[in-house]
C-alpha cells in the first residue's frame, strides 16, 4: 500500500478499445514521415541539391554527417522534454521542426544554407523517430509495449517504400523546391489535426501523479550511471557495432549488386529487403513479449553475418536475393529490441532517459558506417574486406549482447 497508495483500476492494453492503440497509429504516421524526410529523404536531397546545384556529392553528403551527428546530441534530451513537456507538445514540435526542414531544403541556393536547413532538420528527427516513438508509446503500454512499439515502427518503412517514391514522383512534376513545400504542408495538414485529437494525458498506472514525493535521480545521474553499467553498455555498445555494419552495408548494396547481377535485380534485392523488414517486425511484434530478448537480439546479428557471408561468396542471382531477405528480416527489429531490453532490465523511472542516450550514440556511430565502408571498398579494390568487418563486428556483437549486468538505480522504484 505504501508503494500504491489510491487503487489504480487495471488497465487492458490487449483491448482494440484501449486509447493506446490511437497512440500507435499516431506514431506510426509520424515514422512515416520522420523516416520519409530524416532518413530516406536523404539519398534523394544529395540527388537534386547534387543535380540542381552542381555542388560536389562530398560537400552534400558531410551535410548528412552533419545532420546526424547534430541529431544525435538532441536526442540525447528527448526523454526529457517529454517527461517535461508532456507527448503532446513533444510531437507537434518535432512534427513542426520536420515541416521548416523540408522548406528549409526546398529553399536551400547556398551551401552554407543547406547545412542550416540540416541543422533543423536534425530537431525534426529528434522530434519523429525513434526515441521520440519508444518515449512515447511507453507511457501507454508496459505487458504490450514490444508489439505496440513494432507496430508504430512499421511506418518506417512505409515512409521508405512510399514516402520516397512520391516524393520523387513529385519533384518530376513540379520540381525539387515545388515538392519539399508540398510535402511539408501535407505534413502539417495530416499530423497536426491527428496529433491535437488523439493524444491526450498517459494513463497514471501507479497512482503517483499526485502522491510522489521522492526525489527521483536527476537525468545527469542516470546517464552517468549508465555509462559505468555492464548492463546498459553491453546493450548499447552491441546494437552500435550492428547498426554501423547494417547502415554500411545496405547504403553500398546498390553499388555491390550493380556489376554483379545488374541494376534491375540489384532493385529487386533492395525492395525485397525492405519488405522483409516489414514482415519481420509484423512477425516478430506477435511474439517479442514472451522472448529472451538478449538471445533474440544474437540469433538476429548472427542471421545477418550468415547473410553478408552468402552475399560475398555467392554470386547466383536468386540466392544473392534470399540472402538478402534474411538480411532484412532482422532490419526492423534491430530499432526495436534496445527499448524493450532497456525496458525489461532497468527501472522504469529511467526508461526515457536510457532509451534517448542509447539512441543517440547507435546514432553517432552508425552516422560513420556507409563512409568506412566506402573507404575500405576504395582502399581494397572491392567490397569483400568491408563485409568482412561488417560480419565481425556482427559477431562481436552476438557475443557482447549476452553479457548482462546487474542494472539497478538508486533511488528509482521499478514498476
Amino acid at each position: 500500500m505504501l508503494d500504491n497508495p489510491r487503487h489504480i483500476p487495471p488497465i487492458d492494453e490487449s483491448s482494440l478499445r484501449y486509447e493506446g492503440w490511437r497512440i500507435v497509429a499516431v506514431c506510426f504516421l509520424l515514422a512515416t514521415f520522420g523516416w520519409g524526410f530524416g532518413f530516406y529523404g536523404q539519398s534523394v536531397y544529395v540527388a537534386e541539391l547534387q543535380r540542381a546545384r552542381g555542388w560536389p556529392a562530398s560537400l552534400i553528403s558531410s551535410g548528412t554527417t552533419f545532420f546526424y551527428l547534430f541529431g544525435a546530441l538532441l536526442v540525447v534530451f528527448v526523454g526529457e522534454a517529454v517527461r517535461k513537456y508532456g507527448p503532446r507538445l513533444s510531437l507537434l514540435a518535432g512534427t513542426l521542426a520536420m515541416a521548416a526542414a523540408a522548406v528549409a531544403l526546398g529553399a536551400v541556393r547556398e551551401p552554407w544554407q543547406l547545412y542550416l536547413a540540416d541543422a533543423v532538420l536534425a530537431f525534426g528527427w529528434a522530434g519523429t523517430s525513434l526515441a521520440m516513438i519508444t518515449n512515447t508509446i511507453s507511457l501507454w503500454f508496459d505487458e504490450r509495449r514490444g508489439m505496440a512499439i513494432s507496430l508504430a515502427l512499421n511506418g518506417a518503412s512505409f515512409g521508405g517504400i512510399a514516402g520516397v517514391p512520391l516524393l520523387v514522383a513529385l519533384i518530376g512534376h513540379v520540381g525539387f523546391a515545388g515538392a519539399m513545400y508540398a510535402a511539408a504542408g501535407a505534413m502539417l495538414v495530416l499530423l497536426v489535426p491527428v496529433i491535437l485529437l488523439l493524444v491526450g494525458r498517459p494513463p497514471d498506472r501507479h497512482g503517483w501523479h499526485a502522491t510522489a514525493t521522492a526525489r527521483p535521480q536527476s537525468s545527469t545521474e542516470i546517464r552517468a550511471w549508465a555509462l559505468r553499467d555492464v548492463g546498459f553498455l553491453t546493450v548499447t555498445i552491441a546494437f552500435a557495432l550492428v547498426l554501423f555494419a547494417q547502415v554500411g552495408f545496405i547504403v553500398h548494396l546498390i553499388s555491390f549488386l550493380d556489376p554483379v547481377i545488374g541494376r534491375e535485380r540489384a532493385a529487386v534485392a533492395v525492395a525485397v529487403l525492405t519488405a522483409m523488414a516489414v514482415v519481420g517486425r509484423v512477425l516478430f511484434s506477435l511474439v517479442i513479449d514472451r522472448l529472451n530478448q538478449r538471445l533474440a537480439s544474437a540469433l538476429s546479428f548472427l542471421s545477418q553475418a550468415a547473410a553478408l557471408l552468402a552475399v560475398i561468396n555467392l554470386h547466383n542471382d536468386y540466392v544473392l536475393i534470399a540472402a538478402c531477405a534474411v538480411f532484412g528480416f532482422s532490419v526492423g527489429n534491430l530499432i526495436t529490441l534496445p527499448s524493450l531490453i532497456v525496458q525489461q532490465e532497468f527501472d522504469s523511472a529511467a526508461f526515457g532517459v536510457l532509451i534517448s542516450l542509447n539512441t543517440a550514440i547507435n546514432q553517432v556511430t552508425y552516422a560513420f558506417g556507409p563512409g568506412v565502408v566506402g573507404f575500405l571498398r576504395d582502399l581494397s579494390g572491392g567490397y569483400t574486406l568491408p563485409f568482412y568487418l561488417c560480419i565481425a563486428l556482427e559477431v562481436m556483437a552476438a557475443a557482447l549482447i549476452m553479457v548482462r549486468g546487474k542494472p539497478r538505480l538508486s533511488g528509482t522504484t521499478r514498476a
